[in-house]
């Protein structure tokens, strides 16, 4: 990536230093002012996210939207609701959090979404797609329940706009027909272009109050005679058909007005000042460039989606030594076994809803274009879609982040499992992803995949294992799933043969005496320093589901205490397995966890949100240190 052109040191910025002391003197600039502050707003920003890391080009895409929208509605009274959030860091600048986009998705800052305890001005917490058409309808349903008038407003993206949760609101505000502004922010990379001065004219004409009145005006009158008022209504469609792609919505109760330019910071004010005065449900089609502003970014938007904070160049030792390569990421293990599988079995299908490059699918997109499915962010159809793949002879693997798999929950349990159909899903971003926060952790797969029937889950604890249990989950003739975790593995040789692991059987990787260390995931590194530390045994239990039954009765018998350790919510996850077979088995011994307790992890480095979580080597110990009987002699011999 070429980052020479991002500053680095804070620009000058007198326009939004007013702004940044008093968010709501942006409703008294000038129109000269407020151009001049999209240049300052966009300069600070390459800034700031080039220092901190976070979402770059989507933010840089809405400036002037950002902009307009504050200056033209009474924010917070009237609501802003912007779906995912990738693209809200303009609007933290601009609602008094200036000061503090350098703690940005660290430690106690500011969380990279939108967060409603972070801010009045943050009206729904969001990080999945397709909310908020809902939330805001919710919103402005609520206003008219209690007589008040305020204005709601809706941004959603042309990728966002694809979720089926979008569409279902869409039509549903047809029929309510709230007083609600949607506005599609279009930049080009999911609907299909119509650009040029006629579509900006007519954007600009059917906002206007004459048009507007003419509308209405026609409508009762016509209205009473069908054959006249259907052909008007066909004649506006068809005319709105030719230059933008409104009918669709119109058709569904909504006005439509676009596309216009979204860098036209003029337009956009008086375009939205006019549609602020309609009642019922408005969408206003404008099309951005993502990545505005910065050239890099507009040339590569995917690439340039989101940075890492970028370090100070220094200059490099003669006698420096190069540093060993990293070990690969889990997402690309994952890559490399999807095309060596392909290769070798032709049923081989890869569904992915929207996440391509996140879930290292790019070789096989290039290499096997035939079988490889992107579903546009629509969950709930990707796991349906693969289910009918599968019932007719394809094997198919929905590569899905593990907070993503949520939204598909009942088509996992009544489309592929009820019918044990033969569907691999690879869980990426499982367990703790760190700076997404809340919203992006993994941390409830297992509870919520454990207990469904016909499934078996595999939960590797390293980059080999990896690939070898998504050969064996692949082979297995009905639905399984492999959770990975966000990032690097370990370091350790990846076999090229795809022999798999035996279903339902893990290994002790250290044998110890008196405490038994259970480990289900990647936390076996944790698992093993407390093994050192207590003289311990480490069970890598490998399999969730089914469990290895006779490895654990093999360390109950041989242990006073065992200790299970996992990434996952406390509640159902692999450490309930394991207490739920010993307690229906009669069992008379002591079982201890280690997992995610009953809360939502905040935001941080990936460490810091386990350090956080209590899933470290010390935390293991400390929990030993509770066990009753010779375990806390033996924790007390340690210490001393």
């Amino acid at each position: 990536m070429n980052f020479d052109q991002l500053p680095t040191k804070a620009p000058n910025t007198p326009v939004l230093d007013r702004v940044d002391v008093a968010p709501e003197a942006i409703s008294d600039l000038s129109a000269e002012e407020l151009v001049q502050l999209a240049n300052e707003l966009r300069e600070f920003l390459l800034y700031s996210v080039s220092t901190t890391g976070g979402h770059f080009g989507a933010g840089l895409g809405v400036v002037e939207l950002t902009i307009a929208l504050h200056h033209v509605f009474n924010t917070p009274d009237d609501r802003i609701v912007w779906d995912v959030g990738h693209q809200c860091y303009p609007h933290k600048v601009l609602t008094g959090r200036r000061q503090r986009m350098g703690s940005m998705r660290q430690k106690g800052g500011l969380s990279g979404f939108p967060k409603r305890s972070e801010s009045e001005f943050d009206t729904f917490g969001v990080g999945h797609s397709s909310t908020s058409i809902s939330a805001a309808m919710g919103m402005a349903l609520a206003a008219r329940q209690q007589g008040i008038d305020r204005k709601v407003v809706a941004v959603i993206g042309d990728g966002a706009i694809t979720g089926g949760m979008a569409f279902e609101a869409l039509a549903h505000a047809g029929h309510e027909r709230p007083n609600m502004l949607l506005i599609l922010n279009d930049n080009q990379m999911s609907i299909g272009h119509n650009t040029g001065g006629l579509a900006s004219y007519f954007a600009r004409i059917w906002a206007t109050q004459t048009y507007l009145t003419l509308r209405e005006t026609s409508k009762k009158l016509l209205e009473h005679v069908k054959p006249a008022w259907d052909l008007a209504k066909r004649t506006e469609e068809h005319m709105k058909g030719m230059v933008a792609p409104g009918t669709l919505f119109e058709e569904l109760g909504w006005h439509y007005i676009g596309p216009l330019d979204g860098h036209d910071l003029p337009s956009l004010v008086e375009v939205l000042k006019r549609v602020s005065s309609l009642s019922g449900p408005q969408i206003l089609h404008i099309r951005t460039i993502k990545g505005k502003g910065f050239t890099p970014a507009e040339e590569d938007p995917i690439g340039y989606h989101a940075l890492g904070k970028i370090e100070p160049k220094k200059e490099k030792p003669a006698e420096a030594v190069t540093p060993a390569p990293k070990p690969p990421k889990y997402q690309d293990v994952f890559g490399q076994w999807l095309c060596d599988t392909a290769e070798v079995d032709p049923r081989l299908a890869g569904i992915t809803p929207a996440m391509c490059e996140g879930s290292g699918m790019v070789n096989f997109a290039q290499q096997y274009p035939d079988r490889y499915f992107d579903v546009a962010i629509a969950e709930q159809h990707a796991v349906t879609l693969a289910a009918g793949m599968a019932c007719d002879g394809v094997k198919p693997v929905v590569a899905i982040y593990s907070t993503f798999l949520q939204r598909g929950y009942d088509q996992l349990i009544h489309d592929v499992a009820l019918q044990n159909l033969d569907v691999t899903f690879a869980i990426d971003r499982a367990g703790l992803v760190g700076q997404d926060g809340a919203t992006h952790h993994g941390a409830f797969d297992l509870s919520y995949m454990r207990c469904i029937p016909n499934m078996i889950i595999a939960a590797p604890s390293n980059e080999n294992d990896c690939r070898q249990l998504l050969v064996s989950a692949y082979n297995h003739p009905g639905p399984s799933a492999v959770r990975y975790p966000r990032g690097e593995g370990i370091g350790v040789r990846i076999e090229p043969e795809l022999k798999g692991l035996e279903i339902g059987k893990g290994e002790i990787v250290r044998q110890g005496a008196g405490t038994a260390i259970i480990n289900f995931g990647v936390l076996l590194t944790e698992a093993i320093k407390a093994g050192d530390a207590l003289d311990a045994t480490v069970a890598d239990m490998r399999w969730v589901k089914p469990l290895d039954t006779d490895l654990l009765d093999q360390l109950a018998s041989s242990h006073d205490v065992l200790i299970t350790v996992e990434e996952n919510a406390l509640a159902g996850g692999a450490g309930s397995a394991v207490a739920e077979y010993f307690s229906e088995r009669g069992l008379n011994c002591e079982v201890r966890h280690i997992a995610i307790d009953d809360r939502f992890i905040d935001h941080a480095g990936q460490g810091e949100t386990r350090t956080d979580a209590g899933l470290t080597a010390e935390d293991i110990l400390a929990k030993a240190s509770t066990a009753s009987g010779r375990l806390q002699a033996q924790t007390k011999a340690v210490a001393s």
